[in-house]
């Protein structure tokens, strides 16, 4: 059984209270029967490997420019007036307000509730609409994570009531340069990892309380970061869930551009910079999708390691689906009396880490591979290569986070409407929708393994041309960025083939 899809980030102080609890009832993938192949699944995974293949010789013969990281074809939004009037300040404040309700109805329900994941609303807000339906806007629209993040709010709310009996508020750190330079993104690297553990390999994630105190401790944590650190530094640098909705807020076809008086740009993709900057010097750029991962020269190697690690979880949650995990699970659970959920959160804790350790290790032997071809010694450095690629995996990692959850907000999406009567589990209805019933034939298994193919597709397709184009940056030369992309096409074409096969697993029928 399939949980839904991802709960809000644990902590530290939150998994000590969590390692007790009992395990939450399970959410369905299920679509009744599965799609019927017409063709063997062979076929599809090989012509996915060749389309990703002809894009790369269509790629390097006609892209022989290197394109420009920031100066690519845009337009200005806020010139239209629909838009300037979404983007008021009093439109942007009640979504603000909304999303802290949203949070706090979050905890209230999970801490004073039925604690059963099928009798409370706290398991659909945060693991359908939090995290699948904010990584899809963040891709799809832009950064709305930046906007109305409800911790900041909540943060912003008491340091201005915090002012008016401590000088200085809640804010000890005095800018930017108070955050250690060498932390880099670790802290966030060390959270998305406690993140991926809670959600992948933890049997109880689903429970309201679990979901409940996970969301105080990160709350917790994160308030702690901007107090000692500043919150536009902790927020650039450190919180998890805004650099992970940042990231993939680089593919999505907007951007937060701040010019400076005479129409130079000063920033872009800085949410912290749009929000400090006068109305007067914003801009809300429509532009090209993926336009924003040219720019890779900030990339760290914390920041590389959160991206591949991103990639490998979703790519492991998809194998938890498939028939040879589900038999090694099942192993570990009918060999373990007395201690099944233990075994099989160990099986699946050891799975996570080796999925990740892999994902690692293969990046940067390819990224080793990859830098031989370099000329200059900075193009032949490994973990140069490993930083200046990292963006380029990006669109798969979306494509694949859109493939394996869209069922889920589409069907456990719809969850929301009776427990909109009956938030708490205590037998209400409020609004007279406590007896609806989800309808799981809006969206079939034939649906969804077309969309995989498509986007598992596209999205390596458009990694190509991103790795390409990146390469031209790094190495210079056409020949040898041509050269050194033979490395990265293997490593794409095998991708787009296993993660086809790990996504057909649940859905498909073939011979």
């Amino acid at each position: 059984m399939k949980r839904l899809a991802v709960t809000i980030v644990p902590t530290a102080t939150a998994l000590a209270v969590l390692a007790w609890l009992v395990p939450g009832v399970a959410y369905a993938h299920g679509f009744g029967e599965k799609y019927d192949l017409p063709l063997p699944l062979s076929l599809y995974v090989t012509g996915a490997g060749l389309a990703v293949a002809l894009s790369f010789v269509i790629v390097a013969v006609f892209v022989r420019r290197t394109p420009s990281a920031t100066d690519y074809p845009r337009y200005n939004l806020l010139r239209l007036w629909p838009v300037r009037v979404l983007a008021t300040t009093p439109v942007i404040q009640t979504l603000r307000v909304l999303s802290v309700l949203l949070l706090l109805l979050v905890l209230l329900t999970g801490a004073l509730g039925v604690n059963r994941s099928t009798a409370n609303i706290a398991p659909v807000l945060v693991w359908v609409y939090w995290w699948v339906g904010i990584a899809f806007a963040s891709a799809l629209i832009g950064n709305v994570w930046g906007l109305i993040n409800p911790v900041r709010t909540l943060y912003e709310w008491m340091d201005v009531l915090a002012q008016r009996v401590i000088p200085g508020g809640l804010s000890f750190g005095q800018d930017d340069s108070a955050y250690p330079p060498r932390w880099a993104a670790w802290p966030a690297v060390i959270l998305f990892a406690l993140f991926a553990w809670f959600e992948i390999a933890y049997e109880g994630s689903a429970e309201p309380l679990s979901l409940a105190i996970a969301v105080i401790g990160y709350c917790m944590i994160t308030w702690w970061g901007m107090a000692i650190f500043g919150a536009d530094a902790w927020m650039r640098n450190a919180d998890v869930f805004s650099l992970i909705f940042g990231i993939l807020a680089r593919f999505a076809p907007t951007e937060l551009r701040v010019v400076s008086e005479s129409g130079k740009t000063e920033s872009i993709d800085d949410v912290e910079a749009f929000r400090a900057a006068p109305p007067e010097r914003r801009e809300l750029g429509l532009r090209p999708p993926g336009a924003g991962l040219l720019n890779s020269a900030a990339t760290s190697t914390s920041y590389m390691v959160l991206v591949v690690v991103l990639l490998s979880t979703v790519t492991f949650d998809g194998l938890q689906d498939t028939p040879p995990w589900a038999r090694l699970v099942h192993s570990a659970f009918v060999n373990s009396p007395g201690w099944t959920t233990t075994a099989v959160t160990l099986v699946n804790t050891a799975g996570l880490i080796a999925f990740a350790g892999i994902f690692v290790a293969a990046y940067l032997l390819f990224c080793a591979v990859m830098a031989r071809s370099g000329e200059e010694p900075e193009t032949r450095d490994t973990m140069v290569a490993a930083r200046v690629f990292a963006l380029s995996l990006v669109p798969i990692a979306f494509a694949y986070h859109l493939a394996h959850f869209v069922s889920y907000l589409l069907i456990q999406g719809q969850v929301v409407i009776p427990h909109a009567s009956d938030p708490f589990g205590f037998g209400w209805d409020l609004f007279g929708t406590s007896n609806y019933q989800v309808n799981i034939g809006i969206v079939n298994a034939q649906f969804v393994w077309i969309l995989a193919i498509a986007a598992i597709v596209i999205g390596h397709v458009i990694a190509v041309f991103l790795a390409h184009a990146t390469a031209l940056r790094h190495f210079g030369a056409h020949d040898v960025a041509l050269r050194s992309q033979r490395a990265m096409l293997i490593l794409m074409v095998g991708y787009t083939m296993v993660s086809l096969w790990i996504l057909a697993q649940p859905i498909t029928e073939y011979a």
